[in-house]
This record gives C-alpha cells, sequence and structure tokens, in this order.
C-alpha cells in the first residue's frame, strides 16, 4: 500500500512566494497568515499548501488574488477623526513652528493602500499652511506594498461611497465631480508621490517630519515590529513625530519613540547617539591603533571572514558584526551600540550573557559544540559557538562571539547514525521474516491438506444444494397456480363490492350498515347527501358518537334490540337537520343483520318524509 505524500507546509509556501514574487511575509503574524491564506485556498477550491503552490505555478495572476488576501486593504479618509482633528491643532502647526519658514516638509505615509490616508494629511496640511505654502513646501511619500492598491491611489478617482462621510466644505474645496467618481484636485495631487515600499525589506525613506503608519504593525510579529520601528527611526528627522493606528501602543519601544499623545497613538523619535559617533567611541575604548588604510583592511577582512562574528565590548554592547553574522541573525546598522541584552541575538542560539561574564571576570573562553537554533528563516541549523576575550594591554576590552555552522557535518553524522541503525534493524527485520516465513510454509501445508478436506464437503453440499433446488422449484410452481386462484377470487370479491355498492345507491335512500360494536362499516352516497358527511369521516367511528342532524341517541334501544337478535323491523320518526340546515322530518328502520349463528350487525334506513 503506497502511502500519499506529506502536505507542504506553510514556510514552503512562504519561501516559494518570496523566491517567485519577492514578498517576504515570513514577519507577519503566523495566525493571521494561516487565517488569510486559508480563506484565499478555499476560494479556489484546494486545502493542501502543495496543491495551492502548483494553482500558483500554473496561474501567476493567482499571486495578485493572494496578495489582495493578505495585505487587508482598510482605509477611509479622516478614519479616526479625533486623531486627525488632534494633528490639525496640534501636531502640524508645532511642526511648521519649529522649521524655518521656507524650509521643505517631508512626510511619510507607509501602507497607504488604496490612497485615501495619503489625501487626508494632505488636506490637513493645505488647512494649516494654505494651498500655495503646501505646494511649494510639501512633499508626500505615500508607499505600500501591494501594486494593485498602489494603481488605486494614483489614480485618485474615488466612488461617492468612499466621500460620502466627508463635510460638504471638505467635499467642495479638494475634490471634482467626474462622470461617476470624484477626483482630488490635480494641483494639490503633485504633491502626493506613490511608489512601493516593503516595511520589512526596504530601506526607510529618511529626512522624514512626519511619519504616518495606521493598523499596518499590527499585521506583523514582534520582531519583526521591532525592525520595522528601528527603520522608522532612523528615517525621522530629529524630534520628527511618528502617529500609528488605535490597536498600536509602542510600550515597549520607549529607548525608541517617546508618547505625544498615548490615547491617540502620537510618538516623538528619542534622539540617540549617532552611527559615528558609536563606533568612533567602540573604537577608542578598545585602543584600536594603526594607519586608517591598514584599519580599513583590518575591517574589510574581518567583515569577509566566512564564518559569523561579532564583537561585544565591556559595557555589554554590540560593537562590530561582520557580513555573516548581520545576514545570519538579521543584524543591522541601528543594532551597533545597542546592549546585546536587548537584541534576540543575547538568547539564540545560546545564552552569552554567562559566558560573557565569565570571559570579562575570569578572562577565560568558553567553546559550545553543535548547537541546535531555527534560523528565521526556520531552517535548521547546528552551530559551534566560541567566545574568546579581546585583551589590549593586558586588560580584557571586549569578547568576540564566533559561530560556525556545522549542520552539514551533523547531518551527516546523524544520518550515518540513522543508516547503521536501520541497517541493524532491516538485519533483525530479515531474520525475523525467514523465520516467519519457514513457519509459514508448515501452516500452508497444513492448510492444503484442510482445503482438499473441504473441498470434498463442498462438492457433497453442492449435490445437497441441486437436490432442494429441484424442490424449490416445484413449490414455485404450486405457489403460483395458488396466486392465480387467489387473483380470480380478488376480482369476483371486487365485482360483489361494486354490485353491493350499486344496489345500496339504488336504493334511493340513505343507508348505514354497523358491526357488532355500532361502527360504521358502509356509508353510502345517499347518506352522504343527506347528513353532508362523507364516507372516509364517518367509516370506522361509532354510529352514536357522529355529529350530524340526526338524534342518534334515540336509536341506541333500537340497534341494541336488533344487535341482540330480534326479528322485529324497528321504524321510528324523528326531527332532524338536513345539511344545508333545514329541519324535516326523518322516518329511520333499523333491520338486524342476520349472520349463519347469530346477528353481524345492523342496518340503518334513513329517508326524509316528504311534504
Amino acid at each position: 500500500m503506497t502511502t500519499a505524500p506529506p502536505d507542504t507546509s506553510l514556510d514552503e509556501l512562504l519561501e516559494f512566494i518570496k523566491i517567485a514574487r519577492g514578498f517576504d511575509f515570513t514577519g507577519y503574524k503566523r495566525s493571521t497568515l494561516q487565517r488569510r491564506i486559508a480563506k484565499r485556498m478555499g476560494e479556489v477550491g484546494v486545502e493542501r499548501y502543495d496543491d495551492y503552490i502548483q494553482q500558483l505555478e500554473l496561474n501567476p495572476d493567482e499571486f495578485a488574488q493572494l496578495f489582495n488576501t493578505i495585505l487587508i486593504n482598510v482605509t477611509g479618509f479622516y478614519r479616526d477623526p479625533a486623531t486627525w482633528e488632534y494633528l490639525e491643532k496640534e501636531i502640524v502647526p508645532e511642526l511648521v513652528r519649529t522649521r524655518p519658514p521656507d524650509a521643505p516638509l517631508r512626510v511619510w505615509c507607509a501602507g497607504v493602500a488604496s490612497g485615501e490616508e495619503a489625501y487626508t494629511v494632505a488636506m490637513v496640511l493645505v488647512g494649516v499652511l494654505g494651498e500655495q505654502a503646501f505646494r511649494d513646501r510639501v512633499k508626500i511619500y505615500a508607499t505600500d506594498a501591494d501594486e494593485e492598491a498602489l494603481d488605486q491611489a494614483r489614480a485618485a478617482a474615488y466612488p461617492p461611497k468612499a466621500v460620502a462621510d466627508l463635510p460638504r466644505n471638505i467635499l467642495e474645496s479638494y475634490f471634482e465631480r467626474g462622470d461617476q467618481r470624484y477626483l482630488f484636485r490635480k494641483d494639490l495631487r503633485r504633491a502626493v508621490i506613490f511608489g512601493r515600499n516593503d516595511l520589512v525589506q526596504d530601506a526607510p525613506i529618511s529626512r522624514i517630519d512626519l511619519l504616518v503608519c495606521r493598523n499596518t504593525l499590527m499585521y506583523f510579529n514582534a520582531e519583526t515590529q521591532q525592525r520595522i520601528l528601528r527603520r522608522f527611526h532612523f528615517g525621522l528627522d530629529p524630534n520628527g513625530v511618528l502617529v500609528l493606528g488605535k490597536s498600536e501602543m509602542l510600550l515597549s519601544h520607549t529607548d525608541l519613540f517617546a508618547p505625544v499623545d498615548l490615547t491617540r497613538r502620537v510618538f516623538r523619535k528619542v534622539g540617540r547617539p549617532s552611527l559615528r559617533d558609536r563606533v568612533q567611541g567602540m573604537a577608542h575604548d578598545m585602543h584600536e591603533s594603526g594607519k586608517p588604510s591598514e584599519i580599513a583592511l583590518r575591517n574589510g577582512a574581518f567583515d569577509l571572514s566566512p564564518g559569523a562574528q561579532i564583537v561585544v565590548n565591556r559595557e555589554g554592547e554590540l560593537a562590530l558584526a561582520n557580513e555573516s553574522a548581520r545576514r545570519l541573525f538579521g543584524l543591522g546598522a541601528n543594532d551597533l551600540g545597542r546592549p546585546v541584552s536587548e537584541l534576540e541575538i543575547s538568547y539564540r542560539p545560546v545564552e552569552l550573557e554567562p559566558h560573557l561574564e565569565r570571559v570579562f571576570t575570569q578572562q577565560r573562553g568558553t567553546e559550545l559544540r553543535a548547537l541546535h537554533w531555527r534560523s528565521p528563516t526556520a531552517r535548521d541549523r547546528h552551530l559551534d559557538v566560541r567566545v574568546v576575550p579581546l585583551a589590549s594591554n593586558g586588560a580584557v576590552t571586549g569578547a568576540v562571539v564566533a559561530y560556525t555552522d556545522v549542520s552539514e557535518a551533523r547531518e551527516l553524522e546523524d544520518q550515518l547514525v540513522t543508516s547503521r541503525r536501520e541497517l541493524d534493524d532491516a538485519h533483525e527485520e530479515l531474520q525475523s521474516a525467514v523465520e516467519e516465513l519457514e513457519t509459514t510454509n508448515e501452516e500452508l501445508q497444513s492448510t492444503n491438506e484442510e482445503l482438499e478436506t473441504t473441498n470434498e464437503e463442498l462438492q457433497s453440499t453442492n449435490e445437497e444444494l441441486e437436490t432442494m433446488n429441484e424442490e424449490l422449484q416445484s413449490t414455485n410452481e404450486e405457489l403460483e397456480t395458488m396466486n392465480e386462484e387467489l387473483r380470480l377470487r380478488s376480482t369476483e370479491l371486487n365485482d360483489v363490492n361494486a354490485f353491493l355498492e350499486t344496489i345500496l345507491t339504488s336504493m334511493g335512500i340513505a343507508v348505514v350498515v354497523l358491526d357488532p360494536s355500532m361502527h360504521v362499516q358502509i356509508w353510502n352516497a345517499h347518506s352522504r347527501e343527506l347528513w353532508g358527511v362523507t364516507a372516509e369521516e364517518a367509516e370506522g367511528v361509532n354510529f352514536l358518537r357522529l355529529d350530524f342532524g340526526l338524534p342518534v341517541k334515540e336509536l341506541k334501544a333500537p340497534l341494541e334490540a336488533c344487535l341482540a337478535g330480534t326479528t322485529e323491523r324497528e321504524e321510528l320518526v324523528l326531527d332532524a337537520v338536513s345539511r344545508r340546515g333545514k329541519p324535516f322530518r326523518c322516518t329511520v328502520v333499523c333491520l338486524p343483520l342476520n349472520g349463519p349463528d347469530a346477528p353481524s350487525g345492523a342496518i340503518v334506513m334513513m329517508e326524509a318524509q316528504k311534504k
């Protein structure tokens, strides 16, 4: 029996998307990705990730539909009005006051989707600066990762539903009415520059005064959020302002941004030492010496060394990281000078703090073998880690942490151990199979003898079955003869019933036949015409309980006499009401229905007296 191949994992699907289209979704929240991708897979009718990868390979247009599903483009003009009112009255006027009168104002709107938010920023700035100053000074960089949404934003054309909530004065001041859409004014539109920017992979826009990124960070995991916020910090000018969505707090990033108004999610950049200052300070602490060309040569050699290496100074800050380390651990320029304890590398793949403490206090290094680590690309690795002291003039000034990737060697070693184990298991299974084969051979010999005996028994049973078949055939012929006789009798009975019905109808009076318990057996057509009660309603019901125009209670005694065997004819004249509600005098005759030995019922005949 062939076992079905295992389903492709979500990580493999994300890696395929990254290679095929350059979108890196590994930084998005796992639960959100699984939910959004499952939604799109359900729409195209597939359940497995590998089937969906085939769908993407066969239909490249499906990438656009998938990205539209993952990149939730929910936006609007003046979304959360209280935030925009606060920006217009407090934040933007302050930005204008703290800058020279002719200095440009640079705004970055990240994750703008179809552009409503970028044009809202433009309208706020026009309200503060005036139209002429806005055109002269303002540049708004509006970015998103979704090209289809950016195409809509560049068109600056919106249906009536999108602008329905805008005040009339705003709509008339900033929009022009088209045939079926509202167009943002072209003279103001020129200040808004749209472009694609992936917040996870692409470089940030620099020298920004106001950065608006609302309800975008919440789709990323904590690690990716931290990386994006560092880029925002780098892109903002000193005292630059960051505006986030109502679901984004930044409570754990106080080293980068300080809250201006936490309720409205407005933050200001926290100043930090420049990269040059940090590097120069580290170099001074480590007493680096030599000519500039030699220093550059040493730095280049360190950066291009094949193994990942980082340098931590005595204060526990990240001083240097070569290219391999930056690529392996996702380190950036903003991480230089930060305490190692704030970085993920401080505890993955190994807890560095006790080993660094040993280096700085005892001047002794540490070597760790084949540590398991799962990289950000979801690949399992094994690393040898060496922590060695850096000394200058007899004093420890820092520590070098070197990471050697031994994944391939460890994998080969594991494969060798596995192969040996499998070989031993296969040898034991083969030995067991040989023994089972011998036992099975003996059992088959015995079974063969039993089958021969069974075959003889079956031959005898077959002969008995043939005899029984002949008997059954004879019985079947007898049953067919009996069935024909029953059919003829049934036909005769139907004819008799029809004849009886004809007689009862031909009598021209209402006739009711009762059984010994006074239940109605026959209720002819004239009874239905006289009383308005159908045969279906009367038959099977006790005659004395029927509710129609005749006082049946007065017939109890005559009926009991008929059923008791009297041969006298009982005739009564009673006051009755017809089915049309008219009173009349009714003649009722009760007769016994005599059977072979005793009365088998009674006959009731009812007729209206003629006037």
